[in-house]
């Protein structure tokens, strides 16, 4: 009898040991959630990336670029043309001593040069006309809209060499101006790409180029 209730005895104590387990195993449930509430509470310290402001044209149009597909790219050349800046195949850096040409190329009034300290371009490399797209860096943001209206008076001032550019889209990213024209589908496509890449992205000027 008393081996049987021996028995018994060892029976209960190892269930409510496993019972005991069972509930030490349900206690981190909470902790748990506490760690992902922290865990959420600190992510929200990070920075966000959107918030960072885009300051390098050529960074700007690297990225833009870079988007495209194989089959949406085309043959173009980037930067002025020393050796330093020339770049084959994608986006390069334009010299700000030389506002002429920046005026001639890229359609920014030279007379307005001391507003931007940096520049990028990217261009057909077959014939400018079909696809232009010039990035500015603008030293005080004040001057952005004045700067705009500037640009957009001179491009469409202009008189053309190998047919005319069908479109002219001018858009700012943070303290960016981006402005592009050529053939619709082509610009199009790069204002696409733009807005996708840099949703701070703001479209203020869109028209046809007479």
């Amino acid at each position: 009898m008393k081996k049987l209730f021996a028995i018994l005895l060892t029976f209960m104590l190892g269930f409510t040991l496993v019972a005991c387990g069972n509930n030490n195993n349900k206690a981190p449930d909470s902790t748990g959630e506490n760690n992902i509430n922290n865990q959420q509470i600190t992510n929200t310290d990070q920075p966000n990336e959107e918030q960072i402001s885009v300051k390098d044209p050529l960074e700007l149009l690297n990225t833009v670029w870079s988007s495209y597909t194989d089959d949406e790219k085309f043959s173009v050349t980037g930067g002025d043309t020393s050796e330093e800046n020339m770049t084959m195949d994608g986006p390069g850096k334009y010299s700000i001593k030389d506002a002429a040409a920046i005026d001639s190329t890229l359609g920014f009034p030279s007379a307005s040069i001391d507003k931007i300290d940096n520049v990028a371009s990217l261009v057909h490399m077959m014939n400018a006309n079909t696809f232009t797209c010039g990035a500015f860096h603008v030293k005080n943001a004040d001057d952005i809209s004045t700067l705009i209206s500037s640009l957009k008076d001179n491009i469409q001032k202009r008189q053309w060499i190998c047919g005319i550019p069908e479109k002219l889209v001018i858009a700012t990213v943070d303290e960016c101006i981006v402005a592009f024209f050529g053939e619709e589908k082509l610009v199009d496509t790069f204002k696409t790409k733009l807005s996708v890449v840099y949703p701070s992205v703001e479209t203020i000027c869109e028209e046809p180029i007479a």
